[in-house]
């Protein structure tokens, strides 16, 4: 083991996959933090050990001798915080000297789109911890948007005209590998956007002429928003969930187009329709 050994967490996961093939390809030392390990990647100076997020003793040894964690935000749950507080605790327990954390653009204690709320709370977890911390606070996932449509291809929800440059995980990956393995982002908060901001109506013209799919936005109220969800019987944490992330949308906290990514990575973050361009093609 080095000084310099890596962390990262969801190394199973779309986002911590990506960064950890990024270090692995950089050739840097690192520990995939994972709950099953058998579904771990298998990379060059990787080595996965088994811990959860709720799970202390666990975290406490995975995280030895480690210096630096990249903790990748948990699947939303009633006790999310909770569950990176533990996190966050066990890295102090056992001598991480620094958490990049992956964190959601606007997080604020009365931030509209709920989930963003959980974010605030873990980010100031760890700056009252005093250890030294780095905050990617990402906009929406490019992926998730054509995602929102329903089987008649309309995407419906309380969004207004509100806009948000979407991003793409890729370039959240190149971020985030670059930030763990240098110096000079500490005590920084990074928001991290795609290049432009859509509104829905705009998103969904996109995915028709890129990918042929005949997809439209629909405004709805709050209350329309509410009751089309209901049927899924979800609990009411999550719904609300659901729906406040596209009143965010309507409310402008999600209108900020950043420059980090080419700051930071060299290149300028994937567009929408180049993204869309790319996955229709594989």
């Amino acid at each position: 083991m080095t000084s310099d050994l890596i962390a990262v967490t969801g190394a199973t996961g779309q986002l911590g996959s990506r960064v950890a093939r990024r270090l692995a390809a950089a050739g840097v030392e690192q520990r995939l933090v994972v709950r099953d390990t058998s579904r771990a990647p298998v990379l060059r100076g990787a080595h996965a050990v088994a811990a959860s997020y709720e799970d202390a003793d666990a975290l406490r040894g995975a995280l030895d001798e480690v210096q630096t964690l990249l903790l990748v935000s948990a699947t939303e749950t009633a006790d999310r915080v909770a569950r990176h507080t533990t996190t966050v605790d066990a890295a102090l327990d056992a001598g991480v000297s620094r958490i990049v954390y992956i964190s959601f653009l606007g997080a604020a204690p009365d931030a509209t789109f709920t989930f963003a709320r959980d974010h605030w709370h873990t980010e100031q977890h760890i700056r009252e911890s005093g250890i030294a911390f780095t905050f990617l606070r990402n906009s929406l996932y490019m992926d998730l948007v054509p995602s929102f449509a329903g089987e008649d291809g309309v995407i419906r929800g309380p969004a207004g005209q509100g806009r948000v440059a979407m991003v793409a995980r890729d370039d959240i990956a190149d971020v985030a590998a670059v930030v763990l393995r240098e110096q000079g982002h500490g005590g920084a908060t990074y928001d991290v956007t795609g290049p432009r901001a859509l509104t829905l109506a705009e998103a969904a013209e996109t995915i028709s002429r890129v990918t042929g799919r005949t997809t439209r936005y629909h405004a709805e109220t709050m209350e329309e928003a509410y009751a089309s969800r209901a049927r899924y019987g979800a609990p009411e944490w999550e719904v609300a969930g659901w729906v406040t992330s596209y009143a965010a949308i309507a409310a402008g906290e999600l209108d900020v187009v950043s420059d980090t990514v080419e700051k930071i990575v060299g290149h300028p973050p994937m567009s929408f329709a180049e993204y869309l361009r790319t996955t229709s093609a594989l």
